[in-house]
């Protein structure tokens, strides 16, 4: 391989691979790993697109303000680029975006700007629109606007869509390509390079439940009512000023749960690490792919790596939090609890380990207390409150054991007693310790108890 002088060479050529142990029926499917772009995602071709465009025009150049609406990959790409290329760069993102995504983002000196995930184009808070407003107020910026720009779709009508076509001649061609829409670039760009160079190629379109696309596509009807999803960076409530779905056929509406769980397979059984966009582009392949009843050709994209997201779909703790993933239920108490004390999943502390370490259990796992647990046996329980109490004045006293600041009156529930049985707990600002007996069972929590309740709703 060449040396390279910046990493924005790095961008395009990335590999296709064939998927050998999923269950795609007659049909062989292809995995374009756009993953392996250096921002980890499709976005870094439009990203490096749109601002060299802008620097051709005279728009724009180094020193300037960027200013994006972004569902974070787009963002990721634009801060790659202004980095290399010395912008200043302020990113709007809604507030279900993954914390890797923005960890990502400010550590490559993006400013980011959260704001809503709940709200409609046309509201203030929207993020496109918010953005929109943020680069009128702010001077000398200048707005990128990928879902009104022009070299967003170029990106992958003269580069994308080449290489595609390029790379799958080695196994005869290409029957049929799956992509998700979100700004619509990749699929607006795609779809006029194959009109013009495999005009056999069929278009489908991926989409979330609770987006506007599918149901316009497959029964031509624009809905004015979307609602809410989880996955990131695909779905729409409205039409992209740059899109083009003339030549998109069909389209499948893919849940959530769906999205995530067949993300998750895609590395169980393929060892590809992909995003949540992955996880519905590849459903929807797959369901195109069976419903086949001759051999064809398809492909779709990893759209960005799985690495953005593993505090959210890859976490089983998330997964079971959002009813994602399902525990044989019991019909007691036990269906609230989240870490098990059986599965050890519950995190614990000794009593004789000092508070430093019960401190640091409760940073890292991102817990508020911990139960003392001598052997399998309960004997306290710490919390927040309880290590500052004991540590405030004297931060030596951090070495001291557990035991020296732990509660060790309990309160406990029994596993039986009826789920009104917590809300006194709860108001006293206690967690409920559950046991079977004297066996301790697990933790019930404020947020435990409302998770199991939304999860009954759904």
């Amino acid at each position: 391989m060449s040396i390279h002088q910046s990493v924005l060479e790095l961008i395009g050529d990335t590999p296709i691979i064939k998927a050998q142990r999923l269950d795609t029926g007659v049909c062989e499917l292809y995995l374009k790993l756009e993953s392996q772009n250096p921002g980890g995602s499709i976005k870094d071709r439009i990203g490096l697109s749109m601002i060299e465009a802008a620097e051709k025009a005279g728009k724009i150049r180094p020193g300037d303000t960027l200013v994006e609406g972004t569902a974070g990959n787009t963002g990721i790409g634009l801060a790659l680029v202004a980095q290399q290329k010395g912008y200043k760069l302020i990113l709007v993102v809604p507030d279900k975006m993954s914390r890797e995504k923005i960890f990502n983002l400010k550590a490559m000196g993006a400013q980011v700007v959260l704001t809503r995930s709940d709200v409609a184009k046309g509201h203030p808070d929207y993020y496109q629109d918010l953005a929109e407003r943020l680069a009128r107020e702010t001077p000398g910026a200048y707005f990128i606007n990928q879902f009104g720009n022009p070299d967003n779709p170029a990106a992958h009508e003269f580069v994308t869509g080449p290489e595609i076509l390029g790379q799958m001649s080695d196994v005869g061609g290409l029957d049929a390509i799956v992509f998700g829409c979100g700004s619509s670039g990749t699929m607006t760009g795609l779809s006029r390079f194959f009109a013009k160079q495999s005009p056999h190629t069929e278009l489908i379109l991926a989409d979330p439940v609770g987006s506007i696309l599918e149901e316009y596509i497959n029964r031509g009807t624009l809905s004015d009512k979307s609602a809410s999803w989880m996955v990131e960076g695909i779905g729409e409530d409205f039409l992209p000023p740059i899109s083009d779905f003339t030549r998109v056929k069909k389209a499948y509406a893919i849940s959530d749960k769906e999205s995530f769980l067949t993300a998750r397979e895609l590395l169980e059984k393929e060892g590809i690490l992909g995003g949540s966009s992955t996880g519905t582009l590849l459903a929807a392949a797959l369901k195109y792919c069976r419903e086949q009843t001759t051999p064809k050709k398809v492909l779709t994209l990893v759209c960005d790596t799985g690495n953005k997201y593993l505090s959210k779909m890859y976490n089983d703790f998330w997964m079971l939090d959002n009813g994602f993933l399902a525990r044989q239920p019991t019909g007691d108490l036990r269906d609230l609890i989240l870490r098990p004390f059986s599965q050890r999943d519950t995190v614990v502390v000794g009593p004789n380990d000092l508070l430093v370490t019960a401190y640091q259990r409760m940073k890292l796992y991102d817990v508020s207390q911990l139960p003392v647990m001598d052997g399998d046996n309960i004997v306290g329980i710490v919390d927040e409150s309880d290590v500052l109490l004991h540590v405030y004045g004297d931060e030596s006293r951090f070495r001291d054991p557990v035991s020296t600041a732990m509660v060790s009156k309990l309160d406990k529930i029994d596993v039986r007693s009826p789920i009104e049985t917590l809300l006194p707990v709860f108001d006293r600002g206690h967690v409920a310790i559950v046991v079977d007996g004297e066996k301790f069972i697990g933790l019930i929590t404020r947020i435990d108890l409302l998770n199991y309740l939304r999860r009954r709703v759904q």
